[in-house]
């Protein structure tokens, strides 16, 4: 009776894992634009960096070149879509606050990286690309974002994506996110950034919630096309969501990266700072 007993207490746990865990089944022809392709970071950008990283000159030089682009998309203060990829402005303006903060006719006026260029609205960057090769566009968050406001983040980003003849998917390291896209677009292929462990504990997360978010428990909100994992080895549940069928994504191949080791474990790699082959598969 003991053993029986421990039995299903087993099965009950690995199925629960299983509902928390589990991506999405199938859907093949979405992740078909996007297979076996090096998906340039931030555009494409030298370490100078000339031209800046997500600016409309390095997003018109990974189209120049063949490749794929990931970027990434938040709200001004005055909730203009804008791309540019850190919470602060910190680091590619000089400026000290939070993007969030600021009106984008603010935010326009600074030069990225004393550069002549500025962070660009996500219409102008879609008319820069035109469609002419796969996006994957995160859309940022934080955890202190309201359900209201990240209801007219993906809203904002959907409807700037409407008529946009190119092929795109949509990321998040927020399951919230993920979850929003899936339930206003479920057309669209999705898509779950995930960090290491050690990384959400680093960030100050507690040991608890880094479990959970680095584990993909958050899952079972969004069921995720596709895994978007960092350079460290990947976990258990990151390789059962492969065993399982999620197209599996690395994030950020760089140069000191083996890269044809890459290639060969994952569906599709974001890179920067160095030139690979646009397409490997």
């Amino acid at each position: 009776m003991f053993w029986l007993i421990l039995l299903i207490v087993v099965a009950a746990l690995c199925a629960l894992v299983l509902f928390f865990v589990a991506p999405a089944a199938g859907r093949k022809e979405l992740r078909a634009p996007f297979a076996g392709r090096n998906f340039a970071h931030r555009g494409y950008f030298g370490k100078d960096p000339r031209p800046p990283e997500n600016s409309l000159p390095a997003f018109a030089a990974a189209v120049q070149n063949g490749y794929g682009m990931e970027m990434d998309v938040q709200f001004s203060s005055d909730r203009k879509l804008l791309v540019f990829h850190d919470d602060t402005l910190t680091r590619m303006t000089g400026t000290k606050g939070w993007v969030r903060d600021y009106p984008y006719d603010q935010i326009c006026q600074m030069p990225l990286a004393d550069s002549a260029e500025h962070a660009p609205l996500f219409s102008e960057f879609l008319q820069t690309v035109d469609g002419k090769t796969p996006l994957i566009i995160e859309i940022k968050s934080r955890h202190e974002y309201t359900g209201e406001y990240l209801d007219a983040l993906c809203h904002a980003t959907l409807d700037g994506l409407k008529g946009y003849n190119g092929p795109y998917c949509i990321e998040s390291f927020d399951p919230r996110v993920v979850m929003r896209i899936r339930k206003f677009a479920p057309q669209v292929l999705r898509g779950q950034l995930v960090d290491s462990y050690r990384a959400y504990r680093k960030e100050g997360a507690n040991p608890i919630h880094a479990f959970v978010i680095s584990h993909c428990f958050g899952n079972f909100m969004a069921r995720p096309d596709f895994i978007a994992w960092c350079p460290d080895k990947q976990n258990w549940a990151v390789r059962l969501c492969a065993r399982l069928g999620a197209m599996m994504v690395m994030w950020t191949a760089l140069p000191e990266h083996d890269q044809a080791a890459l290639e060969k474990q994952y569906d599709a790699v974001i890179f920067q700072w160095y030139h690979p082959e646009v397409k490997y598969k």
